[in-house]
């Protein structure tokens, strides 16, 4: 891809440089033909041409992150069931208030 960009740079440069000296022409079309004939086109062709590259770097940052949530994730899992210990007093554990309340739900 580099060496597209490259070659097609120097072409568009022999290109405005001979726009600049020959007699006809002049300083502002050499730099309009270097810029409408050189860097824009480079420009898009780039563009599209690192799309992928862009896409794996997305993915392997994303990535990194997952790997990086999951390892804290696991961490905090280990330290809740380390510090949490089971009702160790023998009680029975608290039972709903009683069968008298009625469910609420919401009218369809």
């Amino acid at each position: 891809m580099y060496l597209i960009v490259i070659a097609w740079t120097y072409v568009t440069l022999m290109m405005a440089v001979a726009e600049a000296t020959s007699p006809n022409g002049t300083v502002l079309g050499a730099v309009i033909t270097f810029a409408l004939y050189g860097m824009l086109p480079m420009g898009i062709l780039v563009y599209i041409l690192g799309t992928p590259s862009r896409k794996r770097a997305i993915k392997a940052r994303e990535a990194a992150e997952q790997a990086a949530y999951d390892a804290e994730q696991a961490a905090a899992a280990t330290t809740a069931t380390a510090s949490a210990a089971p009702d160790a007093g023998g009680e029975a554990p608290a039972s709903a208030e009683g069968s008298t309340v009625a469910a609420v739900r919401k009218e369809p």
